[in-house]
């Protein structure tokens, strides 16, 4: 199942340096405020370990799900967004897919070079009112939260308030591509790593929302439930209950032990010296390892051996792959 119409593979030397714990990779981006070396651990994985998903709040819990949607219902019909409640409610705007974000000091001095712009309740009705889009329960979809900190996290889609832009950039933030955050992301710092797995959790849910508005057995119109976790048909004849869509991929890299060397692809939208691993969805009835070779022979043409499974980790957006190719060896799935 290729996934681009136009792309190239090659066969890269995979030096033994690979076996080391962190890479350090440099890009350029005219279009950022921030630095864009990211250092990556092997041992991690872009966007997974969401700090605010540690654990399972019980019902009863003020930072579960159900209460903190209550609490967050009666703050807004009382038209109160004060701060001194209790827990503290935290939003992270999204405009088209890209979370907001500010720049962290600089980027030389080996902290997070970016953060998360998480505004209170109370700011983000008053940016909302003031470009006349009114703040009601059913457009915050809840993230998880932080005991330690009594907070709960939340996520609004702001892409119909478009005079947020120019009042968040006054105060130096703006919204920034998932991709080029992970390419400015330091791996090896736990923090920084954090931040951009909830910024991912919050665009999967956000782009589920936006692509299930209606019923796909009725056709009739979805609402949330459970502070956006679920949506339910709201034809009563119906009622069906849906959940956020997963679609399982496989990633993988194709190597050949005994010359040394790996199958890359490279698209013809890539930079220069741009390359990726293979990558397809997993199609029903079928294993990772089956999925693997069949993806591979479709794409590049090459019959793989020994499947070897690596790790897993959560992705928030569409997948890319590539076509055509040129070798033959085990494949690594990553």
């Amino acid at each position: 199942m290729p996934f681009l119409l136009s792309s190239s593979a090659a066969l890269f030397s995979i030096s033994k340096a690979l076996s080391c714990r962190t890479l350090t990779l440099l890009a350029a981006n005219p279009r950022c405020q921030f630095s864009t070396a990211m250092s990556i651990s092997l041992n991690s994985h872009a966007f997974a370990g969401n700090p605010s998903r540690l654990r399972t709040a019980k019902p009863s819990d003020p930072f579960s799900p159900n209460s903190a949607f209550q609490t967050l219902k009666t703050l807004l019909l009382s038209n109160s967004t004060h701060e001194s409640f209790s827990p503290d409610f935290k939003v992270l705007p999204f405009r088209k897919g890209r979370p907001l974000v500010g720049s962290s000091g600089d980027s030389g001095s080996g902290g997070p070079n970016w953060r998360l712009g998480w505004l209170s309740l109370g700011e983000c009705k008053v940016f909302l009112e003031k470009s006349e889009v009114s703040l009601v329960e059913d457009l915050l979809v809840y993230l998880g939260f932080k005991a330690e900190e009594d907070v709960v996290y939340w996520a609004i889609d702001v892409s119909e308030a478009s005079g947020m832009v120019s009042e968040l950039g006054s105060r130096q933030f703006s919204f920034v591509e998932l991709r080029t955050l992970m390419v400015a992301t330091d791996w090896a710092d736990p923090i920084s790593m954090g931040d951009l797995a909830v910024a991912g959790h919050a665009r999967a849910l956000l782009e589920w929302h936006a692509t299930s508005r209606f019923c796909g057995y009725c056709g009739a119109k979805t609402v949330p439930m459970e502070a956006g976790r679920r949506k339910s048909c709201s034809n009563e004849m119906c009622k069906k209950r849906i959940y956020p869509r997963v679609d399982p991929v496989v990633i993988m890299l194709v190597i050949d032990k005994e010359n040394d060397r790996a199958l890359l692809s490279k698209q013809s939208r890539y930079v220069p010296r741009m390359w990726s691993c293979l990558a397809g969805f997993i199609e029903p009835g079928e294993s990772l390892e089956e999925a693997v070779r069949r993806e591979t022979l479709e794409e590049t043409g090459v019959e793989v051996g020994e499947v070897v499974y690596h790790s897993s980790q959560p992705w928030p957006g569409p997948i890319m792959g590539s076509k055509n190719g040129i070798s033959d060896g085990p494949a690594l799935i990553r």
